[in-house]
């Protein structure tokens, strides 16, 4: 493991939960991919360990696998960019180290998987669950064996043994399917499988829906975006937005202020000078869909406590010690 990559490693060591060095090259922490365990928050399945002169990341619970390169690139795109910049100085060139990543800008993707499955509403158990959540079936697909039906699009899974049913919810850029992630229906390990058909497609659901010159909306999740106009929700970890074209956005984070990833997602927010929604101290409910089925008016709340600057670390301060 080189010193470039031992570097950036600390830098990003406060925003992985449960971070600790096992050894030299060998880092251990809560899997940023899938979030790890929901039920057990002590576990941490992921990790960073040497091989050669390179550094890879592997999570034992979803099974991603990333060079080091891609695994900073789901993190911080900032850090990315000076990361590969870095790189490319000290003579490491090749695959893995690209100094600028493409953009789709002036050219549509290549790739053209379709889905060719059923909506959700076509499912019972499907249209039943989503309805329980106020959430348009109609919206989202369903996928009978997931891993079966992924691998017909992109080989990911090598083993199909243990199938499960899940929610398809598509990854649209310019009208091309882009990626997909696949939300549990039943009893599962990982609730969200996050699939790319491309690493430098954006991982970002409602991108091809909002109007980019009005207030764009960021949600932690898919189903949460729903309930709010001209929103869009980040599939993995935050990434840079204004690559995009989205210029003024506020920052909708889950209602957790005992969950120290969202605290560092805060917190990096408020340092960038963006808008954040803090919730009210006397919220309740963990997230946007929640608030929505006890029949609050999530939009006014939302308009009502949005911050920045210093305003939103007065209430950031107050919120995270409820």
């Amino acid at each position: 493991m080189d010193l470039i990559d031992s570097k950036y490693i600390g830098l990003i060591s406060s925003r992985l939960p449960k971070f600790k060095r096992i050894k030299s090259d060998l880092y251990n922490f809560r899997c940023p991919i899938c979030g790890d365990s929901q039920k057990n928050k002590s576990k941490a399945r992921g990790y960073l360990y040497a091989v050669k002169t390179n550094t890879n990341f592997k999570c034992h619970n979803c099974g991603a696998s990333l060079s080091f390169n891609n695994f900073l690139k789901e993190i911080d795109q900032v850090l990315h960019k000076q990361y590969t910049l870095e790189k490319f100085k000290n003579g490491h060139t090749g695959k893995n180290f690209v100094v600028e990543s493409p953009s789709f800008e002036d050219s549509k993707p290549v790739f053209k998987a379709k889905l060719n499955l059923p909506k959700a509403s076509e499912n019972p158990s499907a249209s039943e669950y989503l309805l329980g959540r106020k959430l348009n079936p109609d919206k989202f697909y369903y996928a009978e064996k997931f891993k079966e039906w992924t691998n017909s699009i992109k080989p990911t899974f090598p083993n199909t043994k243990y199938e499960e049913p899940r929610i398809i919810i598509p990854l649209f850029y310019q009208n091309t399917l882009v990626g997909f992630q696949g939300r549990a229906l039943g009893t599962s390990k990982v609730k969200y499988i996050t699939i790319m058909l491309s690493d430098d497609a954006p991982k970002i659901y409602g991108l091809d829906e909002i109007e980019k010159d009005k207030t764009v909306y960021i949600t932690e999740g898919p189903f949460d975006s729903t309930f709010i106009p001209n929103s869009i929700a980040l599939c993995g970890a935050d990434g840079d937005v204004d690559k995009w074209g989205i210029g003024d956005c506020v920052w909708i984070y889950d209602n957790e202020p005992r969950n120290t990833e969202i605290l560092s997602r805060i917190s990096r927010v408020i340092e960038l000078g963006q808008k954040v929604v803090i919730w009210p101290p006397n919220t309740e409910e963990k997230d946007i869909n929640d608030m929505i089925l006890t029949g609050q008016n999530v939009q006014c709340i939302i308009e009502s406590n949005t911050y920045s600057g210093l305003e939103a670390n007065l209430n950031f301060n107050i919120w995270k010690k409820i």
